[in-house]
């Protein structure tokens, strides 16, 4: 047995709490994983997963074992780096999930840039705006924009973008402008229905962030159709700042309730385990940063 092997696929099992996904992304029979793992058990004279008809979880040992693989395997990833002149050369397949508007409309330009500067990276993009789940997936890195993040996400900070609420000059001068969030209920709001409170819009009132209620009767899970609606005069909307930026050039629509600010949203590259980041990723988290500081 490779204890090593027998190490990264346990460690991937108790991430994807299935040996099935595992299998998946091994592209090999369920069979092989199971093997792995009973091997490893059999090895250590103890058992790491308890396994039901529905899930798996892990023992105490299990647990304990977990980290010291996660380190183990942090340690052997950073020693071959350090020891093979070409890993210092970004090689090898990056699976990136994108946001669908964000990432046509301010990544896209950038990453194909980093593609021609990395000739040995091969790189799948993958534009949605749906929440993946990285390790089933095979993700190897996620860029998502959110107001709010969880304890299990694995994160690094690439930036910020504002919320900004808008209209048309046409529908403010037929419906009225609201002068304050509480007004919004009396007018068409086009939501967006990804966002985990849809029905409600946020805004600082003094030192809180308040939920202030919206009706309308179109919703959408892309920005990109909300502004095209917006547009049209069928209603207010409320967009990150990347996506409003023609349109308030060219005065298609306004901003409206600027004293009442929305809590900006975070851009954050996500990454599926911190168990060891390859380098071809880190390069382009790095890239990314700087583009986007840069932006």
């Amino acid at each position: 047995m490779n204890k090593l092997n027998a190490m990264e696929v346990f460690v991937r099992v108790a991430e994807a709490g299935s040996f099935t996904a595992v299998a998946d992304q091994l592209q090999v029979a369920r069979s092989v994983v199971t093997r792995q793992i009973a091997g490893l058990e059999q090895h250590l004279r103890t058992k790491l997963i308890t396994r039901s008809t529905r899930s798996l979880t892990l023992t105490a040992a299990g647990g304990i074992y977990l980290e010291k693989c996660r380190a183990i395997l942090h340690l052997v990833d950073d020693a071959e780096a350090s020891l093979d002149d070409e890993k210092k050369v970004p090689r090898g397949p990056i699976r990136l999930a994108l946001p669908l508007t964000f990432g046509l409309q301010c990544l896209l330009p950038a990453l194909l840039d980093f593609v021609q500067a990395h000739p040995h990276i091969e790189l799948s993009m993958d534009f949605s705006d749906k929440r993946t789940n990285l390790i089933e997936e095979a993700i190897d890195l996620s860029i998502r924009i959110t107001s709010s993040v969880q304890d299990s996400d694995i994160l690094r900070s690439l930036g910020r973008c504002r919320l900004l609420t808008l209209a048309t000059p046409a529908y403010l001068a037929e419906h009225g402008q609201p002068r304050h969030p509480d007004e919004l209920r009396q007018h068409e709001c086009l939501v967006y229905s990804m966002s985990a409170n849809a029905a409600n819009w946020p805004y600082k009132i003094g030192d809180q962030v308040v939920q202030f209620p919206v009706r309308g009767r179109l919703t959408s899970n892309n920005g990109h159709a909300l502004m095209q609606a917006a547009l049209r005069g069928l209603g207010l909307c409320i967009q990150p700042d990347f996506l409003a930026a023609p349109y308030l050039q060219d005065q298609q629509v306004v901003p409206i309730l600027q004293e009442f600010e929305a809590p900006a949203l975070g851009i954050y590259a996500v990454l599926p385990s911190n168990r060891y980041i390859p380098h071809r990723v880190d390069v382009l988290i790095d890239f990314l940063a700087k583009t986007l500081k840069g932006a």
